[in-house]
């Protein structure tokens, strides 16, 4: 996710997003453990998605 496109969501989509990204978070961890996950790179993009997100958030408040 672009920081263009964090800029334009709304804090209530920003907060759903936010929720998403650390379900799909919990589960790439398990499938990275079982060794069911191909690329492991998702697992720190999806972080930096979520990092991203919650200073955008921080700074709208």
């Amino acid at each position: 996710m672009k920081s263009k496109e964090v800029n334009k969501l709304s804090k209530d989509e920003l907060e759903s997003k936010i929720a998403s990204l650390k379900k799909d978070l919990f589960n790439f961890r398990f499938r990275k453990i079982n060794g069911q996950m191909e690329d492991t790179s998702k697992v720190s993009m999806i972080k930096k998605d979520l990092a991203k997100i919650l200073t955008k958030l921080n700074v709208k408040k």
